[in-house]
């Protein structure tokens, strides 16, 4: 078995040698900081993490470094672990901020200092139960096969009580993965009824939310809140239920408690700064992405679209010396990172409009649209506000190039509704209507680029294909039969695909809804149920 001692001090580093070497453990190594550890786990992978949670202090790392909780933060994300790695959390710190944060991550087992050989081992023995346990099933996750993990689940949550809460849960969060949100819904309320834990509870209101029932899903977070007030991801999920009732000023409220609770989240911080701006508070926004920006600082994973958010703010709150400091730091500090030359160019734009100096902010426009042709991967929200500026400044061609790639983009992507709102909002519906006229010009294309492809033999390539062109037309009633006919085919010859079958059933729920009496659609529904015989899946 492997571990990594992840903590800048030499003496405790060797102290938990000796300890891990009294319980049989003799492959050990080393990071002094959070960086380095990023580093030794994107080379390699390790059976237990041993992470102090304060890694700021010791020799090899800066005052100022990345903390434990921010390290597991980034590792998750980022997908630099596994999700059967064991992570164990080591803190002596008394404070119940940073404890909060700490937890709320889910680190496998998080232990107070001091403690001895024989209960770090009895932590290490009981994930590695836990983790043997539940092997198989994270296999078939990782093979593509969510639903031979959710029947692993079924049958080892029968036969191994120990373990069968652990079962359920990660049962419940394939059925979600899978868009299966009835069946989580289901799962999670049989868990509560045996128990009311706040993570189950949490879990079924990500359920209500993701099928469109956010009142029911606030009703039951503002009850959960109430009874856990330190489980901060219910504060996170309420904040989204408001934002998408349009509840903004409620969002922000609900991200600001949640910080005061727990202040070193800074995914929490950056979404509050976000939600500061949608509202206007400036004041707030910019204490937010001033906090983001010098934490994320040590961070192996710095975004430099805080920075961006930062000079918004600043320029909003008519700063705009503090943003050119933004600006200048952001060069220096984040030179070469992919996204660089956009967000310097956007931030440059919403300086010089701040200055009244026109001219140079279309100079600067012009240069991020460069730069998002050149294939810069900013994100959606960062490519609808550049759009937002192009707009402003009469660019129209540029606008609406821009938002097509935020639309197409692979990381999160903007619906055609949404885009159309940002014309509209901006008052240009024409755009919004030749965007429409685009969008549905090049599905028609991407119908042909499929049919070459079914006629060559490359069913899964003209499904792809398929899926790519709803995206750009997801209300056209002809790309739907089309994409519906591709699945089905794509079933029939080369086995069960659960999520393209979830994605075949709603397409068949929406033609039903725009054309009940449409002549493709009962030949479909037959053609549906007979491959769901086919596999033996009538449930």
């Amino acid at each position: 078995m492997s571990v990594l001692v992840v903590d800048p001090n030499p003496g405790i580093r060797a102290n938990l040698q000796n300890m891990l070497n009294q319980s049989g453990i003799s492959r050990v190594e080393y990071a002094v900081n959070a960086g380095t550890a990023v580093k030794q786990l994107a080379r390699r992978g390790y059976d237990v993490i041993l992470c102090e949670y304060d890694l700021g202090g010791g020799s090899g790392s800066g005052s100022e470094g990345q903390d434990g909780q921010q390290l597991l933060e980034d590792l998750r994300h980022h997908k630099l672990i596994p999700p059967w790695a064991i992570f164990i959390m080591l803190t002596s710190e008394a404070a119940h901020d940073k404890v909060i944060s700490a937890a709320e991550l889910q680190p496998t087992e998080y232990i107070l200092k001091p403690f001895t050989a024989d209960t770090l081992n009895q932590r290490i023995q009981r994930a590695l139960a836990r983790r043997t346990a539940m092997l198989p099933a994270y296999q078939q996750i990782a093979q593509g096969n969510p639903q031979a993990a959710i029947r692993t689940c079924l049958d080892a949550g029968t036969g191994q009580t120990r373990h069968a809460v652990d079962f359920a849960r990660l049962r419940a969060e394939l059925h979600a993965s899978l868009k299966e949100h009835e069946q989580a819904e289901a799962v999670y309320r049989q868990l509560i009824a045996a128990r009311p834990l706040g993570w189950a509870r949490l879990g079924l209101a990500r359920s209500l939310f993701a099928q469109g029932r956010a009142l029911d899903a606030v009703e039951l977070l503002e009850q959960l809140v109430r009874d856990n007030p330190r489980l901060m991801a219910a504060y996170d999920l309420l904040a989204r239920c408001h934002e998408e009732r349009g509840e903004h000023a409620l969002a922000q409220k609900t991200l600001e408690e949640a910080v005061g609770l727990s202040p070193h989240m800074v995914g929490r911080l950056r979404k509050l700064g976000e939600v500061a701006l949608e509202t206007g508070d400036v004041g707030a926004a910019e204490k937010c992405f001033k906090q983001v920006v010098t934490r994320s600082r040590h961070s192996e994973f710095r975004n430099p679209e805080d920075h961006v958010n930062l000079v918004k703010a600043l320029v909003r709150k008519g700063d705009p010396l503090s943003a050119a400091g933004v600006i200048r730091d952001l060069e220096r500090s984040l030179r070469g990172t992919p996204e660089l030359d956009a967000c310097m160019a956007i931030s440059n734009a919403l300086l010089q409009d701040a200055n009244g100096n026109a001219a140079a902010a279309v100079s600067d426009l012009r240069s991020a649209v460069t730069a998002v042709r050149a294939g810069s991967a900013l994100s959606p929200g960062l490519k609808v506000g550049l759009t937002r500026s192009l707009l402003e400044h009469r660019m129209d061609e540029e606008a609406s190039e821009v938002m097509l790639t935020a639309m197409n983009g692979q990381d999160g992507r903007v619906t055609p509704q949404q885009a159309m709102n940002v014309f509209v909002k901006a008052g240009r519906p024409d755009l919004a209507d030749g965007m429409g006229r685009q969008l549905r010009a090049q599905a028609q294309i991407l119908l042909g680029v499929a049919d070459e492809k079914r006629n060559m033999g490359d069913v899964r390539g003209a499904v792809q294909t398929l899926l790519e062109a709803l995206n750009m037309a997801p209300g056209n009633l002809a790309v739907m039969i089309a994409v519906v006919g591709g699945i089905l085919r794509q079933i029939m010859e080369m086995g069960w695909d659960h999520p393209l079958a979830a994605m075949c059933a709603e397409q068949l729920e929406h033609i039903r809804a725009l054309d009940p009496e449409h002549p493709r659609l009962r030949a479909l529904d037959e053609e549906f149920l007979a491959a769901r015989r086919k596999y033996g899946i009538l449930a």
